[in-house]
């Protein structure tokens, strides 16, 4: 097993596949592991804490099928090998209590979805820039 660059959790396979294409467009060898339920993703990160393997970032729709993307964020911070994976909220919500929530359960970053390719690939080649080139992490 290989940890990927990026654990994506989203429900809705249609902007995942659109997000696994500008991600290779920003950059061509990362990877990119995408689950689609909230219990899914926990069973998969358990596995990868197990094996002390840890994604270089964690996205994290808000609004899951399973377990909710807070519920998600919540139990991450509970295990020790993940607790400083940095992990992005990725949503189309842009409610303040949805952003605010979000910080407190141990959140890196909020960031709401984009609309339009272009955009997509403009906020993937700012995540990239920040959180693989900027910021420095336990990775």
């Amino acid at each position: 097993m290989v940890s990927p660059d990026i654990f994506y959790v989203e429900d809705d396979q249609d902007f995942a596949f659109i997000l696994e294409h500008a991600v290779k467009e920003v950059r061509d060898d990362l990877t990119l592991s995408v689950v689609e339920d909230g219990r899914d993703a926990i069973q998969a990160l358990e596995r990868f804490a197990e094996d002390k393997l840890r994604p270089k970032i964690i996205l994290l729709d808000l609004n899951l099928p399973g377990l909710s993307g807070l519920d998600v964020l919540k139990r991450i911070k509970e295990i020790p090998y993940l607790r400083h994976t940095p992990v992005i909220l990725f949503s189309t919500s842009d409610d303040p209590m949805d952003v605010k929530a979000s910080y407190e359960f141990g959140a890196n970053a909020y960031i709401t979805k984009p609309s339009g390719y272009n955009n997509l690939i403009t906020c993937i080649r700012s995540l990239h820039e920040f959180w693989f080139n900027q910021n420095k992490t336990i990775n």
